[in-house]
């Protein structure tokens, strides 16, 4: 039943990518992520009263503790890095084509299970190694892909964004083991959300508003509310899967990076981009990359 979940929580955080593309496509990227932080909180700031009012949530899952300022500070510093990998992830979706980002999000667990390596001393296998090398000739070749766009990987510096985006996610991957060794989930899922929120508020009111009129005007889409849902939905889907006693966080965290698959079939359905042949050949690297990282874990 966890791996039925698992799956959804992937096809949610594809659904959240594709709402990414549409929400911030010639749109303005600061207040769509400013909105994105917002309507989150919202969603969390009523787990967050009931459980600091009453004791109705007791218990549950969703109970949210009272915790000291050390560990608020521990959950701040996740927001900046969670941050600091969405904005650059949202001006990479905006400027670049699903098939080339998507494949790129993807790589995301060869470079956290290379920083596991460096950081908490763990060991790749053979099964591990393969799949590494895999991801990396993926890389190689959807830049190739990228130069008949005329998307240059070495000199386009929205491809530099996602990569900015992928390692600071990596970098939020290897802080959540960190800090899950001693918080819960929903302190860190809530307050996270809040702390992004507060941060881009400062953003959005002195760095966006001033110069609003210079840049990408901005226009509410629906899209922008959906980008919040799906997200808030697949991480709580994803939590749920992992409370399963029988549930395999490696296997789960592999099937999550399917999620490349709903946003390939936008880019190609939906979007009608280009080249999709040989990019597809490079998601089919990815995933055998990912395929292999997975029985490496077994």
């Amino acid at each position: 039943m966890w791996v039925a979940w698992a799956f959804l929580s992937a096809f949610l955080l594809g659904c959240y990518d594709v709402s990414k593309k549409m929400a911030v496509s010639r749109n303005a990227v600061i207040p769509v992520l400013f909105l994105n932080t917002m309507i989150s909180s919202l969603l969390f700031l009523p787990f967050v009263l009931v459980s600091y009012g009453s004791d109705m949530l007791d218990g549950t899952m969703f109970y949210v503790p009272r915790v000291s300022w050390q560990t608020h500070g521990l959950v701040f510093l996740k927001s900046v890095i969670v941050l600091t990998s969405w904005m650059a992830g949202y001006f990479s979706v905006k400027h670049l084509p699903l098939t080339i980002t998507g494949p790129v999000k993807a790589t995301q667990p060869v470079l956290t299970l290379l920083g596991a390596m460096i950081i908490f001393g763990e060991r790749l296998n053979l099964h591990q190694w393969i799949g590494v090398l895999l991801a990396v000739l993926s890389f190689y070749m959807l830049s190739s892909s990228g130069r008949k766009e005329g998307i240059r990987f070495t000199h386009n510096k929205w491809i530099l964004y996602a990569v900015l985006s992928v390692v600071a996610g990596s970098m939020s991957g290897l802080y959540d083991k960190y800090l899950m060794r001693s918080l819960d989930v929903m302190t860190v899922q809530v307050w996270f959300n809040i702390y992004q929120f507060a941060l881009m508020t400062p953003i959005l009111l002195f760095l966006w508003y001033p110069h609003r009129k210079r840049t990408t005007p901005f226009e509410w889409r629906w899209g922008i509310l959906l980008i919040s849902l799906f997200l808030a939905v697949a991480d709580w889907i994803y939590f749920y899967a992992l409370s399963f006693p029988d549930s395999m966080i490696s296997i789960v965290s592999m099937i999550r990076r399917s999620s490349v698959l709903v946003t390939f079939a936008a880019g190609a359905l939906l979007l009608h981009e280009k080249n999709l042949r040989s990019k597809a050949v490079d998601l089919l690297l990815v995933l055998l990359g990912m395929f292999f990282l997975y029985l490496g874990t077994r």
